[in-house]
């Protein structure tokens, strides 16, 4: 008999089905066993009654989270007893047969509250099980939703999506890089990309003009807030494209995701503009919430994009940085300030922000070699440093590089507030902790003294703190 997603039972009343999947729960009413029984797609209610005689007695061993496949008759609820809480709640299986599949042990937790409730440390350990928590299923259903949007809208557009390498070449771009070491090429490097930022803009330099990946990105940074040190991003570049040319694509993807898929309100649109003076001086962030009475209106998204950002800025460890990265453009005016007076130049970038948070940004970019040298040399890059990190991006540009310009947005972080949930680890199927451990792989975790001499290393054991 073939498998019938539980889902699809309301369509199957009067008729005899199987059903597969994890026993939620279990209740013994008088000589009547109930159980609730769970797949992918929902809950259906399963009595077993006495006559049944062998598959009565197996169902008075099941435990919760056993795994089981059951045959029976779909039937209406005695009138009172329906469950409006769930698709199936009109009917019910009178079961027949009874087949466990697998029996489990008793799990830390159990799957059926929205977990908040638990310690986040065990359900990262057995994120198997916490995954079979329909909030969590929900969630991931959604993000799935949400990138096959993202694809189909974008090949309407005439984007092609490009992977681009994962081992890929070391270079000062901000956070610091995951290095991987090279067993064919003893003491040499490879490092995980940031972002495919530079690939990217080869790719308008390669002419193919519109580009977007679904792409993962690693970024070893410290300890802080909500962040994850690999993480997924929209990543998007247009050749021949002003800013609003860019800003008016990602409204328009926006609206769709929000309004269609994820059933949200948009608080105004267009979406506004601010520049980042005025973002600074109005809200102090350039991160703003621009909803009234936020907390009374977790259905509505407030974008709005923050522009004429400047193109550098001071920071704790160097007298100056790229405010966003160093391949952003300087606004045309304002090329000449770059040899006087550098921090009042303004630059192209462009961020979306949404209910209080920045959801991603870019910019169009320098095309303009002796412009992109005169930026690295302002960050303090020697020319050796710049022909030995950058050398091949410069040498592109010399080969008839179109004006271009992207922008990259954050899914994790979408998904988060399309689904209002309080950190992104939710909407991610297998994050990390705070602090970048794996809990239920055990990673970072040692490798064997083999691999190191393999990989031409050895280590230096780090000093004991008292």
């Amino acid at each position: 008999m073939e498998r019938i997603f539980i889902e699809k039972i309301p369509d199957y009343t009067g008729k005899n089905v199987k059903v597969c999947g994890w026993v939620h729960s279990r209740r013994d009413h008088g000589k009547i066993i109930f159980i609730d029984l769970r797949d992918r797609t929902g809950l259906l209610q399963v009595v077993f009654a006495p006559q049944l005689g062998e598959a009565y007695e197996k169902a008075g061993s099941l435990r919760s989270e056993w795994v089981v496949s059951i045959e029976g008759k779909i039937n209406f609820r005695p009138k009172g007893s329906e469950n409006p809480n769930i698709k199936t709640g009109s009917v019910e299986m009178a079961a027949e047969k009874l087949e466990i599949l697998n029996p489990s042990e008793t799990p830390p937790f159990l799957p059926d509250t929205d977990g908040y409730e638990i310690n986040e440390e065990t359900r990262l350990k057995y994120r198997y099980i916490d995954l079979r928590r329909p909030r969590l299923a929900k969630n991931l259903r959604l993000r799935h939703k949400i990138i096959k949007e993202i694809r189909d809208f974008l090949d309407s557009k005439g984007f092609s999506e490009i992977e681009t390498p994962i081992l890929t070449k070391s270079t000062p771009e901000g956070a610091r890089d995951y290095v991987v070491p090279s067993r064919l090429h003893p003491g040499q490097f490879y490092a995980l990309p940031q972002s495919p930022q530079q690939y990217k803009q080869l790719l308008m330099v390669a002419g193919l003009e519109r580009y977007f990946q679904i792409a993962r990105c690693f970024r070893d940074e410290d300890t802080r807030g909500d962040r994850q040190p690999e993480f997924t991003q929209l990543d998007i570049e247009m050749s021949f494209v002003k800013q609003d040319d860019i800003l008016n694509l990602i409204e328009e993807l926006m609206i769709k995701l929000a309004e269609e898929i994820a059933g949200k309100k948009i608080f105004q649109k267009p979406f506004p503009k601010f520049t980042y003076k005025e973002a600074i001086e109005k809200f102090k962030d350039d991160k703003f919430d621009l909803r009234p009475e936020r907390e009374k209106n977790p259905n509505v998204l407030a974008f709005a994009w923050v522009i004429d950002f400047p193109l550098f800025e001071k920071i704790a460890t160097r007298e100056i940085a790229s405010m966003h990265h160093p391949f952003t453009a300087p606004k045309d005016e304002d090329i000449p300030l770059l040899d006087k007076e550098p921090l009042k130049a303004r630059s192209w970038q462009h961020d979306l922000v949404c209910n209080g948070f920045e959801l991603g940004g870019g910019s169009i970019r320098i095309t303009n070699s002796k412009i992109q040298k005169k930026i690295f040399e302002i960050l303090g890059h020697s020319k050796e440093e710049i022909e030995e990190k950058f050398g091949h991006l410069l040498q592109a540009f010399s080969f008839g590089a179109p004006p271009h310009g992207g922008i990259a947005l954050g899914i994790d972080r979408l998904m988060a507030i399309l689904l209002n949930e309080p950190n992104i680890r939710e909407t991610i199927a297998f994050p990390k902790t705070g602090d970048g451990r794996d809990l239920m792989m055990d990673a970072p975790s040692d490798i064997s003294p083999a691999q190191l001499k393999e990989l031409g290393l050895s280590l230096e054991k780090p000093k004991r703190t008292k």
